[in-house]
């Protein structure tokens, strides 16, 4: 079944949106001196409920492969933003933590992203309430 006008538009208005907003998160890591990616990573550390995010859990996080994954941590390792700890449980595994500069730079990229998907917050409300409305139809 075909969606309506008023979907369409609710769909490319949240695609506009989140466009906007990715590309102002690579502006706003570039400029602090990390790759998306590895701002994407420190996020995922950051904010890991478990003990200590693996690497394995990094890669899943991320949707990246094992070797990926070890080469991104190589990169923030080497920029000092990433500590690799062997695991006490398993010693196959290695449990990332942010050292004392990348805790800092992750607070500092954390802020700003905040509020830049902040201002996204009308275009991403009235996309979604026009797709909500539309649904219940």
């Amino acid at each position: 079944m075909p969606l309506g006008r008023e979907q369409y538009k609710g769909l490319a208005w949240f695609r506009v949106a989140m466009r906007q907003f990715n590309a102002a998160s690579e502006a706003i890591s570039r400029r602090a001196g990390v790759t998306p990616q590895q701002y994407q990573a420190m996020l995922a550390i950051a904010t890991w409920d478990e003990e200590a995010m693996t690497m394995k859990d990094l890669a899943e996080q991320l949707m990246l492969t094992h070797h990926a994954a070890v080469q991104l941590v190589d990169r923030m390792a080497k920029a000092e933003l990433v500590r690799r700890k062997p695991s006490s449980v398993d010693r196959r595994s290695v449990n990332l933590s942010l050292t004392r500069k990348g805790k800092a730079m992750f607070e500092k990229l954390a802020g700003q992203h905040l509020e830049r998907m902040l201002q996204q917050e009308p275009l991403l409300t009235e996309s979604l309430r026009r797709l909500r409305q539309v649904g219940r139809s």
